[in-house]
């Protein structure tokens, strides 16, 4: 009775509460989107969202039609699996770098539970470094992380300008050594922080270490010091810090999938969280953020 491509529609806009931001997300047309939950509501017979110019929102009908949707479509790509033969399944080892996790990587993996059910996911969270040395001693069967510059394996997912952030209110003293928040070692913006300032014999001092990307972005909302960081991953509260602050350019950095020695029964079901995660790479080139 309801149609699944219409349903993944309406959780995207009920995710978002923005059409312009669930066509994103689905890389669709925005018109598209809007033609999919007018459909949805024809067929259910009451309006999913309350819409004006400025606003959307769930109407009491659309809240309900959440938990229906969404068992709705996990029974629908089971059962596709079943009888399709193509059922992938097992436990896979996921590790990504917390930038990503904090971003993008929600979206994804709940699209990859409704396609693949069947597969135990265990993710892992932490610095690209330390998730390539993982993947190397057999403990993770796929990383998303960061590239490192002597490494060329992996898949490219995207490549973005690694900038200098920061809050709006700090002021740099070009006397003083440059106020840094760093990951600990073996961090790869840190490592390319440090490398780019001493080649422009700038000074420096570490004002904060965290091994968690939260605690980096409190001490930088807080007016600690600036930090290495995605362009196009900024969180909320912080600024890409001007050319008048006169720090030294950083270069672009990469965002790679890379596959692990290969368990038994695992590269089925890395293969295709890596076909999920390179599609979401696209999207992110594709509308820029």
């Amino acid at each position: 009775m309801y149609d699944p491509t219409q349903l993944r529609t309406f959780l995207a806009v009920a995710q978002t509460l923005s059409f312009t931001r669930a066509a994103r997300r689905l890389g669709l047309r925005q018109s598209t989107v809007s033609q999919h939950v007018r459909r949805l509501e024809d067929a259910v017979g009451r309006p999913l969202f309350a819409r004006d110019t400025h606003s959307v929102e769930l109407t009491e009908d659309g809240e309900a039609m959440l938990g229906f949707a969404r068992r709705i479509l996990e029974v629908h790509e089971q059962a596709t699996a079943y009888f399709s033969g193509t059922r992938v399944r097992g436990r896979l080892r996921f590790g990504a770098s917390e930038d990503f996790v904090l971003t993008r990587l929600p979206e994804i993996l709940e699209g990859f539970r409704y396609d693949h059910p069947e597969v135990d996911l265990e993710l892992t969270v932490e610095l690209s470094g330390i998730l390539h040395e993982r993947l190397a001693a057999g403990k993770l069967d796929l990383v998303l992380a960061k590239r490192r510059p002597q490494d060329p394996s992996g898949a490219l997912v995207w490549r973005d300008d690694l900038v200098w952030i920061g809050a709006e209110r700090l002021r740099l003293d070009a006397e003083r050594p440059v106020p840094l928040i760093v990951y600990p070692p073996p961090g790869i913006t840190r490592a390319r922080a440090l490398e780019a300032l001493e080649r422009q014999g700038r000074d420096w001092r570490i004002v904060c270490t965290s091994g968690s990307l939260n605690g980096l972005i409190a001490a930088a909302r807080a007016g600690l010091g600036v930090m290495a960081h995605s362009r196009r991953l900024i969180p909320a509260g912080l600024i890409r810090l001007p050319e008048r602050a006169g720090l030294p350019e950083l270069g672009k950095v990469d965002f790679v999938l890379v596959h692990g020695r290969g368990r038994p029964g695992t590269r089925e079901a890395a293969d295709a969280l890596a076909a999920a995660v390179l599609a979401g790479g696209e999207r992110l080139r594709r509308h820029g953020g």
